[in-house]
């Protein structure tokens, strides 16, 4: 395990209790400079999650509820006229920050949402003309609640394609929960929470990410694994290039924090699933049968050879 990431993974876990997974997909997708969504419903921690992270990690943090009233200039800012200087000033959005998080997202109009995801994909604002950079490093972590339809837009295929994972927090085990409720008596944990890392080293270790090696072997593995989705006949709408990207990078953080600066299949075999299930339609056969994306994809990966283990 690498020292750095397990400390934070550590001090993260003060807050997060028994969520050790989650925790090592969110800090991986970080690394990769990827952007996370939680779907799972009220109370389980999602939040609390954001908020632990970019204290732990040293990252400005804007919070924005996404509701109905919420449109794209609050998002992206927008332009004052300045009397005394005979131009306009930009006034920031709240995406002017390390950390956003976009708590429920699918209750908003899709014009927002719109806004926010193409800031994400890009990495800057453009508003009146003119191009502001996000500061770095950029983050969103966008939080879902599948219970109770009214009033929400589903985010389209093509949007749910920009996040790195998509995951569920789940609800705690039977320990974990008495421990939650007996660390909360007195103090709330996430006041506890200390910066392990400061952002300029999440940053260096961004950049160390990127350098992990990837051999052909790895490459063409994730290729098949891509093209048996796009061939399975339970799946409508297989996983795109940006989806084998995203496999790819998050493999290597995934080496990366096993303390390893090469990728193996067992990288690509740990984070397939959450890069992928949403990114994947099943067709009507498939629901059916009721055959789930993982479990779709499980199958994919049973069928696909794995390269031997390298170096």
């Amino acid at each position: 395990m690498n020292s750095r990431t397990d400390a934070v993974i550590k001090e993260i876990e003060k807050v997060i209790v028994g969520k050790r997974t989650v925790v090592e997909r969110v800090l991986m997708a970080i690394l990769s400079e990827g952007h996370v969504l939680l779907d799972d419903v009220p109370g389980v921690g999602k939040t609390t999650l954001a908020v632990a992270c970019s204290r732990v990690m040293g990252m400005d943090y804007h919070r924005v509820q996404f509701t109905p009233d919420v449109v794209p200039s609050d998002i992206v800012g927008f332009s004052v006229y300045n009397k005394e200087t005979g131009s306009f000033d930009y006034k920031p959005g709240v995406v002017m920050t390390n950390l956003l998080l976009a708590d429920e997202i699918n209750r908003t109009s899709s014009k927002t949402q719109s806004a926010l995801l193409e800031v994400m994909e890009e990495g800057q604002v453009t508003v009146d003309g003119v191009t502001h950079g996000l500061p770095k490093p950029f983050v969103v972590i966008a939080t879902q609640n599948p219970v109770g339809s009214a009033g929400t837009q589903l985010l389209p295929q093509a949007q749910l394609d920009r996040f790195m994972i998509r995951l569920e927090m789940g609800y705690p085990d039977f320990q974990s929960q008495v421990n939650i409720l007996r660390d909360r008596q007195t103090v709330n944990p996430i006041d506890r929470a200390e910066g392990v890392v400061p952002r300029e080293v999440i940053l260096a270790m961004q950049e160390e990410v990127r350098a992990v090696h990837v051999e052909d072997a790895i490459l063409e593995y994730v290729t098949s694994l891509a093209m048996e989705t796009r061939q399975d006949e339970m799946i409508r709408l297989g996983v795109s290039p940006r989806g084998a990207l995203a496999v790819v990078r998050m493999a290597k953080a995934h080496a990366y924090l096993n303390g390893r600066n090469f990728v193996m299949p067992e990288d690509v075999q740990q984070v397939f699933l959450d890069v992928c299930a949403h990114r994947v339609i099943m067709n009507p056969r498939a629901r059916v049968a009721e055959l789930t994306a993982r479990d779709a994809l499980l199958q994919v990966m049973k069928r696909t050879k794995s390269p031997d283990r390298g170096r």
